[in-house]
C-alpha cells in the first residue's frame, strides 16, 4: 500500500486568539503598539472593523502594523449594529469592551454564530451593572447599554477564556475590581497579555482577578503560530508514512498544548525545542515523525486545554489502533457547528467505527481505506481536520466548503499540498 511522505518547513498561521487581543488592547491603550504578523483571517479582520466601527483608529491590516490608540473613553457607540460575522471571540469579548468602555451597541452575526448562546458573558455583565438584551434563545442580536460598572466575584458555570476574558476587559475599561473562578483553566491569553501591558493581574490556580482603576498602556507584539493550526500538521507526520515536518515559532501556552500532551499518550513522536518567550508566551518549534499511534481516554479535565483540537484528535484516532473516548466535551455541542455529531456522523460517513455520547464521542480505529464526503456545515476546524485524513493516500475523501477555513487558517490547503511529498 502506498505510504505519504512528508518533509520541509512550516510556519503556521498566526495565532487567532493572540491576533484578537492584540488588536482590542492596542486600540484601548493610549499610544502606539506595532503588531507583527497578525493573523489575516476572516474572524480578525471582522473584530478590526468592528473596532473602527467603535472609532478606533485600526489601519488595514497587514504583516507589521502600528495602531495608535486612544484612551476608552474616546470610543463611541457606533450609529449601526456591530456585525460579528463568524466570530464568537468577537462578539463576546467584544461585549466585555462596550460594557467597560460605557458604550450602546447591538451585536449581529452570521446564521451560525447567532445560534451560539450569548447568556453566559451577558449574565455576569449584567451584574456589573450593564444592560444587556438577547434574542428569545439567548443569543445574538445582542444589544448591550453599558455605564458605571460595579466589582464582580464570578463563578464560571463553563471553563471559556471568552467569558473571563469579557469580564476582565469590562473590569479593566470599567475602572472596577473583578473575580473569575473557573472549574478549570482555560486559555489565559488575556491575562498574559493585560499583564504584558502594565495591568496587575492576580492569578491563583483556576482564579484570576483584576484590581479597580487600572489603565492599559500600548505595547509591541510579534504573534506567535496558532498551535491549534500547527496541530494539522502534527497529525499529518504523525499519520504518514515516512518523512518529518517541521512547525516553527508555534505558540506553546500551557493552556493550548493539551493536544500534543494527548498526542504524545498515543505513542507520538515529537520533539519541541527552540523554546523562548515572546510577549509573555511560550513559543517553540515542533518536529513531528510518523508514528504507531493507540487509542486513550480524555476527561473532561483535558478538555479545555484541547477544546478546538478535538475534531482533530477524533481524526487521528479513527487510523490508530483500539478505542479513544472523550468524555467532558459538551462544550463542542455549541461551537460553529454542533461538532459532537458533525465530527461522528462524518466519521461513520467514511466508514469508521463511531459514536456519540451526551459530552463527548468514542472512535474505534482500523487501517480500512476511507471513502466518502465530507459535510462542514461551514465550520472550519471540521473541513481541516478531515483535510488531514484526505491527505492519506488510501483514503479518498471529499471536503465540503472548502473555503470556509478563511476563518482562521486561509492558506491551509496550500500549505497541506506542500508538506505531502
Amino acid at each position: 500500500m502506498k505510504t505519504l511522505r512528508v518533509g520541509g518547513t512550516i510556519r503556521a498561521a498566526s495565532d487567532k486568539s493572540i491576533s484578537h487581543r492584540a488588536l482590542m488592547l492596542a486600540a484601548v491603550a493610549k499610544g502606539k503598539s506595532h503588531i507583527k504578523n497578525i493573523l489575516a483571517s476572516a474572524d480578525v479582520l471582522t473584530t478590526a472593523d468592528v473596532l473602527r466601527a467603535l472609532g478606533a483608529a485600526i489601519p488595514p491590516i497587514s504583516d507589521d502594523l502600528v495602531v495608535t490608540g486612544q484612551a476608552p473613553r474616546y470610543l463611541k457607540s457606533p450609529a449601526a449594529p456591530l456585525h460579528c460575522g463568524n466570530s464568537g471571540t468577537t462578539a463576546r469579548l467584544m461585549a466585555g469592551v462596550v460594557a467597560g468602555a460605557g458604550l450602546t451597541a447591538e451585536f449581529r452575526g452570521d446564521e451560525s454564530l447567532s445560534r451560539r448562546p450569548m447568556r453566559r458573558v451577558a449574565q455576569p455583565l449584567t451584574l456589573m451593572g450593564a444592560n444587556v438584551r438577547l434574542s428569545a434563545h439567548g443569543g445574538l442580536p445582542m444589544t448591550i447599554a453599558g455605564g458605571p460598572l460595579q466589582a464582580i466575584e464570578w463563578d464560571s458555570p463553563v471553563a471559556s477564556a471568552q467569558v473571563k476574558g469579557s469580564i476582565l476587559l469590562a473590569a479593566v475599561l470599567g475602572g472596577v475590581q473583578a473575580t473569575v473562578r473557573e472549574s478549570h483553566r482555560s486559555r489565559d491569553h488575556t491575562e498574559l497579555m493585560l499583564s504584558a501591558r502594565g495591568v496587575a493581574v492576580q492569578v491563583h490556580g483556576n482564579r484570576v482577578a483584576v484590581d479597580a482603576a487600572q489603565i492599559v498602556r500600548p505595547a509591541d507584539i510579534d504573534v506567535p503560530a496558532d498551535p491549534s493550526s500547527a496541530a494539522f500538521f502534527v497529525a499529518l507526520a504523525l499519520l504518514a508514512g515516512a518523512g518529518e515536518l517541521r512547525l516553527t515559532d508555534v505558540c506553546l501556552n500551557p493552556t493550548r498544548t493539551g493536544l500534543l500532551e494527548a498526542l504524545r499518550r498515543m505513542g507520538g513522536n515529537l520533539e519541541v525545542g527552540e523554546r523562548r518567550e515572546e510577549g509573555g508566551e511560550h513559543v517553540g518549534s515542533i518536529v513531528a515523525r510518523p508514528s504507531q499511534l493507540r487509542g486513550i481516554d480524555v476527561s473532561a479535565e483535558d478538555v479545555p486545554s484541547m477544546i478546538d483540537e478535538l475534531p482533530l484528535l477524533a481524526c487521528v484516532a479513527a487510523r490508530a489502533s483500539g478505542v479513544t473516548t472523550v468524555r467532558g466535551a459538551g462544550e463542542l455541542r455549541v461551537k460553529e457547528s454542533d461538532r459532537i455529531a458533525t465530527i461522528v456522523n462524518n466519521l461513520r460517513a467514511l466508514g469508521v467505527d463511531a459514536r456519540e455520547l451526551d459530552d463527548g464521542f468514542e472512535v474505534t480505529g482500523s487501517r480500512t481505506p476511507l471513502r466518502g464526503r465530507v459535510e462542514t456545515h461551514g465550520d472550519h476546524r471540521i473541513a481541516m481536520s478531515f483535510g488531514v485524513l484526505g491527505a492519506l493516500p488510501a483514503n479518498t475523501i471529499a471536503v465540503s466548503e472548502p473555503d470556509c477555513v478563511g476563518v482562521s487558517y486561509p492558506d491551509f490547503w496550500r500549505h497541506l499540498e506542500s508538506a505531502c511529498r
